[in-house]
């Protein structure tokens, strides 16, 4: 009976900002992960082995050899393109179900389908520009891409602008916690003068594993930024801190695809 007790009570060691300070990261998904494997699972030998296989994955792939790259090439983990990637041969982005601060759900991208928009009443842009930090460090990073960008087409009503902060943690990602974090994380309506496009602030809370292999990322340190056309396909990608070049390569690509049909 006493061991029995003993196994039913575990205290959870979870570090969290919330417990220590007033959520004082300007970026929460820097917050250390936590998962469980799913008991259902247990009996699946097709789900053991891909958890066996995505274990092997993480192991091999930790956070210090994330911090060596990173010293490496400063979060630059390839060149960004030069020329626009022609539509045949672009990749689909994967699909996110994304959060606003003020609590509203979002399906990204938002794109075309064949029979017309694949949206209920919103826009579909001809451009979308998707920046994804997946810890706090890389919001410098996304900023070097993102601040530039709204200057270039801030009167484009056929451009729009996401940043996707991705939060892991298994405290965080629970209804009341999510629900807390979200209302601390809203801000008031600056001041300054409405363009047409505005930087959107949007969070993904759970597991990314497969999303993020199927992008083929692997550096959680660095933040990565994906130019959609307005199929939902990536026409241009690049990484940490952007350099005038690809900021040129950047807004003319995007130019290019404001021009397709």
């Amino acid at each position: 009976m006493l061991r029995l007790k003993r196994l039913t009570w575990i205290k959870p060691t979870i570090h969290s900002p919330l417990l220590n300070s007033p959520l004082a990261a300007s970026n929460p998904s820097q917050w250390t992960p936590l998962r469980f494997f799913d008991f259902y699972k247990l009996g699946n030998k097709e789900e053991i082995e891909k958890e066996r296989a995505r274990l092997n994955d993480e192991m091999n792939r930790g956070y210090f050899a994330n911090i060596s790259e990173l010293k490496k090439h400063g979060g630059k983990i390839s060149e960004a393109n030069k020329i626009i990637i022609p539509a045949m041969a672009a990749l689909k982005f994967p699909a996110l179900d994304v959060t606003y601060p003020n609590g509203t759900k979002l399906s990204l991208p938002t794109v075309f389908s064949a029979n017309g928009v694949d949206t209920s009443t919103m826009t579909v842009p001809k451009a979308s520009l998707m920046c994804l930090s997946f810890r706090a460090s890389s919001q410098t990073m996304v900023n070097t891409w993102t601040m530039p960008f709204l200057d270039a087409f801030s009167n484009s009503k056929a451009v729009q602008l996401y940043e996707v902060s991705f939060i892991d943690s298994w405290l965080l990602t629970r209804s009341p916690v999510k629900k807390l974090l979200l209302r601390i994380m809203r801000k008031p309506d600056p001041e300054e003068k409405k363009d047409m496009l505005q930087r959107q602030i949007v969070y993904f809370f759970g597991d990314h594993y497969y999303f993020r292999k199927d992008l083929k990322i692997l550096n959680l340190l660095t933040g990565y930024i994906f130019l959609l056309d307005k199929f939902g396909r990536i026409r241009w990608q690049g990484s940490g801190v952007a350099s005038k070049e690809e900021l040129t390569s950047l807004f003319s690509c995007t130019s290019l695809l404001l021009e397709e049909n």
